[in-house]
């Protein structure tokens, strides 16, 4: 297809600070581009919530955005992503880039033998969205998922370096770390910005995936696949 260039913005929303994660990865793939960010910091975390409840918020957001005039929407946050996007791509007549599938294909492409962990919320390890996704990739892939529901409040209440945040990750990670696991996801773009510390407790041989920065990565791909790109100069909004 020939490209035509589309200034229009990509949403992308969360349901807090850490969809900003999947927004550096943005302004890395695509510098050009530019970007409306909601993040709902009113009523998270997600993960605790139902399925209905997180639906309902991802709809409503996705109205605010798409009167923002946007040309796909990034859902940053794998809860949402469980639960939210068949509903979302039902809804909307723009493009819709979840998490879990763009995450899911690198975690199996750096296994060769399917040994992969998945840290999330507990709304998105109660979804066995990321175990099925892997599986329709590679049958018979080992997965082991751990929900760590104290994570999002600590890193939004920015304790990112406090003693309390290391002791509790070291008891989230006590069966990964016994496991010989080849990666691990980060299942929340909050995750991120813990990185070294999760790194440094599974050791150097365990590949972390940042969901955020893969499903940046499939974004890029769909609007170059659909002729979409920008061609800047970018300009952004933080909601």
């Amino acid at each position: 297809m020939p490209a035509t260039r589309d200034s229009r913005p990509i949403g992308v929303f969360d349901s807090g600070l850490g969809g900003l994660t999947a927004v550096h990865a943005l302004f890395q793939t695509l510098p050009e581009e530019s970007v409306v960010y909601f993040g709902d910091t009113a009523r998270l975390p997600y993960g605790s919530k139902s399925r209905d409840t997180v639906t309902r918020f991802s709809l409503e957001i996705a109205a605010f955005l798409v009167r923002q005039n946007v040309k796909c929407l990034l859902v940053a946050c794998n809860t949402a992503s469980s639960y939210a996007l068949e509903a979302l791509n039902r809804r909307l007549d723009i493009p819709v880039v979840g998490v879990i599938e763009p995450a899911a294909k690198a975690a199996v492409a750096m296994s060769p033998h399917g040994r992969i962990g998945v840290l999330g919320t507990l709304g998105t390890v109660g979804s066995r969205a990321y175990p099925e996704a892997i599986d329709l990739l590679a049958v018979g892939a080992s997965v082991i998922s751990r929900a760590c529901p104290l994570f999002v409040p600590l890193i939004e209440e920015g304790w990112l370096h406090h003693p309390v945040l290391r002791q509790i990750a070291a008891e989230y990670l006590i069966e990964m770390k016994a496991a010989s696991l080849e990666s691990v996801i980060l299942g929340c773009t909050h995750y991120p910005l813990i990185a070294p510390l999760i790194q440094d407790l599974l050791g150097p041989e365990v590949r972390l995936v940042d969901s955020g920065a893969e499903a940046a990565r499939a974004t890029a791909t769909l609007l170059s696949e659909r002729g979409q790109l920008a061609s800047g100069p970018p300009r952004h909004h933080f909601f």
